[in-house]
């Protein structure tokens, strides 16, 4: 199992409100799963993924959780192609800049 040494960047998960916790006014279903949390930080401490580790993130805060990462990607995405974007593309510009140039 991998090891984070204190300085490196990973990745912890933590669950800020049980269930039970959650405010009466979300939604049912919202109501029946925890809040959650993954935060990207810098180890303090050397740890064993799945085990408990404090990091620092970028902004300074302190935080403790699950260490689930070590060197975590960037995967975010805007989602699947939308053809229909391509055509709204092309009318923008033509009414922006007279072209799509």
């Amino acid at each position: 199992m991998s090891t984070a040494k204190k300085g490196d960047w990973v990745q912890i998960h933590q669950i800020v409100l049980k269930p039970e916790e959650r405010a009466p006014q979300v939604p049912d279903d919202t109501k029946q799963v925890p809040l959650e949390l993954w935060v990207k930080g810098y180890a303090l401490t050397e740890a064993k993924v799945g085990e408990q580790i404090e990091i620092e993130t970028a902004t300074g805060r302190t935080l403790k959780g699950e260490l689930t990462v070590i060197n975590p990607k960037y995967i975010h995405t805007f989602g699947e192609f939308v053809p229909e974007l391509l055509t709204v593309d092309r009318q923008v510009k033509e009414i922006l800049f007279g072209g799509e140039k």
